[in-house]
């Protein structure tokens, strides 16, 4: 099994990313930072790196998607309670963020989904294993 998952996703402009996930109170290592890439520490072993566009497009010969247009991925994250899911929420919108659908209650799971200024879609969410139907 996997100890750590590092993301990659390509921004337009790395210093405005910063500002709006740091807004979000999200913090950057600053050994993996520099002018193409910065290491966005989202979780203990979870880490988001945003790479400018050109730097991103070196490690693939596929072409870079335009998440304002496409999806190429939904950022799934957990948080601890509903109201930290509408607090995240809150402050992307505040940062610039767009929300991209309603808030969907599915009893033992809350979630919200916002596009961050890239496009990239980030559905925060609370879940309640005990609350989760069983499979009788």
């Amino acid at each position: 099994m996997a100890k750590q998952i590092f993301v990659n996703l390509p921004v337009k402009d790395l210093d405005r990313s910063v500002a709006f996930f740091t807004a979000l109170g999200f913090s950057f290592n600053p050994q993996f930072t520099d002018d193409n890439a910065t290491c966005m520490i989202v979780g203990e072993n979870i880490f988001v790196m945003l790479l400018v566009e050109p730097f991103f497009q070196t490690f693939t010969t596929k072409s870079v998607s335009d998440a304002s247009r496409q999806t190429e991925v939904l950022l799934a994250i957990s948080l601890d309670s509903r109201e930290a899911v509408d607090e995240l929420v809150a402050k992307a919108v505040a940062a610039g963020a767009t929300v991209t659908q309603p808030a969907r209650d599915y009893g033992f799971m809350y979630q919200q989904s916002v596009a961050d200024l890239d496009g990239h879609q980030w559905e925060p969410f609370f879940m309640d294993p005990d609350a989760v139907p069983s499979q009788a």
